[in-house]
């Protein structure tokens, strides 16, 4: 991994240290003299228009006079963004300037509403963001498109016969395929929503707070799947990462107060929000199910998955599932 910074970014040059976490991408902090800069493997796939979309929507945020910041690709010696790895299969690489500031500690919930307005500055800013290349991600109601290996029959051969590691998780498979059957039949009239640029994947894991005041938010990470969606879905993503919380009821109400400073949604987009919610509950479902059936993860990693999304969805309903 060295060889690849010094060729790629010799002013770059220095020592490698890998960071813990993720489950789509492999990141190393770099250290150069008194710098850092964040080095990303693109770990599940292979697809240049897709890291070239993200990152044409980034270098786009750094010229704007944003509140937070966002991450900035650091160009190669030849002018590029990524570099393709000489192993490990093709795998596609990129660096980052690295951005101060930490992590949300797991007991913290104070920066919701920071998080709130950022999220809605964000969402204000991307409906403006003309990126010259088309997004690659479909949006999060075309799941058939994004997840092919996923068809009804599919999923109900899962539950029906499910692998020996999954049959101690019947009941909780049973809830998520048929919140896949029930929100398959609502996609339709998402589409009639209004649409936008979304960051699609922000949740407390992808933004930084001040280290100082761990009630600001500092900067809006991972814009990896950012892509055309209807413009609510951004909320949904983050309300649905807020199910289960211990103070649920709260931080959905801090979330709301900073969100709502910047956006107001049509009564349609609100009425839309369950669904959106639960879509975001299924997509994740699908993902899993699909880097296992792809020989991605191990089965423990879909175990978990869906124990936890399954155990939200019944919150969602309440308890009645």
């Amino acid at each position: 991994m060295n060889n690849i910074v010094s060729q790629a970014w010799p002013e770059w040059n220095g020592t490698l240290r890998k960071r813990s976490g993720g489950w789509n991408n492999t990141t190393y902090f770099v250290d150069k003299d008194a710098r850092r800069a964040v080095l990303r493997i693109y770990d599940t796939h292979r697809d240049r228009n897709k890291i070239e979309f993200e990152h044409a929507v980034l270098q786009k945020l750094a010229i704007l006079d944003l509140p937070f910041k966002t991450p900035v690709p650091i160009l190669t010696s030849t002018g590029e963004t990524m570099v393709q790895l000489e192993e490990g299969e093709g795998k596609l690489a990129c660096l980052f300037g690295y951005i101060d500031g930490e992590s949300p500690a797991e007991q913290d919930s104070g920066f919701y509403e920071s998080f709130g307005e950022a999220a809605g500055i964000l969402s204000a800013v991307l409906a403006d963001v003309k990126p010259e290349s088309p997004p690659v991600y479909r949006p999060y109601y075309e799941l058939g498109r994004s997840y092919p290996l996923c068809t009804r029959e599919a999923l109900r051969d899962l539950l029906l016969n499910p692998p020996e590691p999954l049959q101690g998780l019947l009941h909780e498979l049973k809830v998520l395929v048929e919140a896949y059957e029930g929100v398959a039949d609502s996609l339709e009239q998402l589409e009639e929503l209004p649409h936008q640029l979304v960051h699609g994947d922000l949740n407390a894991s992808n933004l930084l707070v001040d280290a100082e005041d761990a009630a600001q938010v500092t900067a809006l990470l991972d814009f990896e799947f950012c892509t055309w969606d209807v413009r609510a879905m951004e909320a949904a993503v983050i309300l649905s990462g807020m199910l289960c919380h211990e103070e649920e009821e709260r931080i959905i109400r801090d979330f709301w107060r900073g969100f709502s400073r910047k956006i107001t949604f049509t009564a349609e987009e609100f009425a839309a929000i369950p669904t959106l919610i639960l879509l975001r509950k299924v997509d994740v479902f699908l993902h899993f199910v699909t880097r296992y059936w792809k020989g991605i993860d191990e089965v423990k990693v879909l175990q978990e998955q869906i124990a936890v999304l399954a155990a939200e969805v019944i919150q969602m309903s309440g308890g009645k599932m």
